[in-house]
């Protein structure tokens, strides 16, 4: 309990974002937090796992004005019709959040990561691999992380990722088991030197794929059947011209439908007739890609099991992200200026920072540990001696939990008020 908390008042709240985020301007109280944390967790950084993520608002329209920040993108909560911001999250392989950024709602990806790069430098790490997803694999971006020795894990695009992907994909191998649900294999590419290849496969993740593609095709199949059954019966029994023409409208329609679908239009394509047919081409290829994904490396000493298991932890930050949207609640973001939108998401990061301390110190999930907190209260019991408050006795588990995260046990007595 913060003393006096009770009596601040709403304007002393703002005032006290506006002081935190001038005191960040330069990632300086982020640094110092994180650092202070290192050393009580004792954390290794030698893996930072970077990605992004969007938080939109509930408005029609994006900032005006030369410099705008709450602006449309494209979303990854699929919300591309409400103005966003897109923050950006670095953690350890442990999951500790190391440090956020904010940029406006339209900026992509391919331009964030020199920036990242730049300031993590100044922090002084020593030796770390930044691990990123596929969307951060471009060549000028990867050339930027092996600057002042620098090292990266990257995931790469199969399906558009040009002739290195193909290369790859094309190199024979064995492949070598690391896991029941992963086999790795490394390839070289005498393209690219001073890269390293290593292809990744989930037996499971190979069913699931091809189940997925098997159901689809099948839905497509009826319903291009459905289609040219209709259009034939409609051909005999159509009796005027405009008859004809409100039929052929509504199979057109129904082609639309199939061509604008989100999963299913990807395996279509238009024949020399103008009909809709299934792509057995792109359903052959992509039999190929079914239950793999590839991984590119710039550091030579990482064993292929290493970089497979270090690319396979960047759901840290995922995790991360789903903590801020769901438990810390990030969304929705009431406030109008940048400089308060951009504290409150500094304040979202200090609070998962603390998450991940308690579950470190106490060894339990989140979920577990504000369960069981959440049934410590306070109640107030009145009869004829008087008026007494005090909490709720302190299970084993509980009393565990307070001096694993070395907070001090809310007292047994707050208030007495004899009769």
């Amino acid at each position: 309990m913060i003393p006096a908390l009770e009596a601040m008042d709403e304007d002393q709240a703002y005032r006290a974002m506006d002081l935190l985020v001038e005191a960040d301007a330069q990632a300086e109280v982020q640094e110092a937090v994180f650092f202070a944390v290192a050393n009580l967790l004792n954390l290794e950084v030698d893996l930072l796992f970077f990605d992004t993520t969007n938080t939109y608002f509930e408005r029609d329209e994006p900032d005006a004005g030369e410099a705008p920040f709450r602006t449309y993108g494209k979303s990854k909560d699929h919300r591309d019709d409400l103005p966003q911001i897109t923050i950006g999250l670095a953690v350890t392989k442990d999951g500790v959040p190391v440090r956020c950024w904010v940029w406006p709602g339209g900026t992509s990806d391919q331009a964030i990561l020199p920036q990242v790069k730049d300031d993590m430098r100044d922090w002084k790490f020593g030796r770390v691999i930044t691990v990123v997803d596929r969307g951060f694999s471009s060549a000028d971006n990867l050339a930027y992380l092996t600057r002042a020795s620098g090292h990266y894990i990257a995931g790469m695009r199969m399906r558009d990722g040009g002739g290195l992907a193909e290369a790859a994909l094309a190199r024979p191998g064995r492949y070598q088991q690391i896991r029941d649900n992963l086999r790795v294999k490394e390839v070289k590419l005498d393209q690219a030197p001073g890269r390293r290849f290593v292809i990744c496969h989930n037996p499971a993740q190979e069913e699931r794929d091809r189940h997925h593609r098997e159901e689809a095709i099948k839905r497509i199949e009826a319903e291009l059947e459905r289609i040219r059954s209709q259009r034939e019966r409609d051909a005999k029994h159509a009796a005027t011209p405009k008859a004809r023409e409100r039929a052929e409208a509504a199979h057109v329609r129904a082609e639309c439908a199939l061509i604008e679908h989100p999963t299913l239009k990807r395996w279509l394509r238009t024949s020399k007739n103008g009909r809709l047919a299934i792509d057995r081409a792109k359903v052959k290829a992509e039999e190929r890609l079914d239950g793999k994904y590839l991984l590119t490396s710039s550091d030579p000493h990482l064993s292929a099991e290493e970089i497979a298991v270090g690319y396979k932890a960047l759901l840290e930050a995922e995790r991360g992200f789903r903590g801020l949207k769901t438990v810390l609640e990030l969304r929705s973001v009431f406030h109008r200026l940048e400089h308060r939108i951009r504290a409150h998401v500094l304040l979202c990061w200090l609070a998962l920072l603390l998450i991940r301390v308690a579950e470190r110190r106490t060894g339990q999930t989140w979920n577990r540990i504000s369960t069981q907190l959440g049934r410590v209260h306070e109640v107030t019991l009145t009869g004829d001696a008087g008026q007494i408050t005090q909490t709720t006795p302190l299970s084993s588990e509980q009393a565990t939990l307070y001096r694993d995260c070395g907070i001090k046990p809310p007292p047994r007595i707050t208030a007495a008020d004899p009769a």
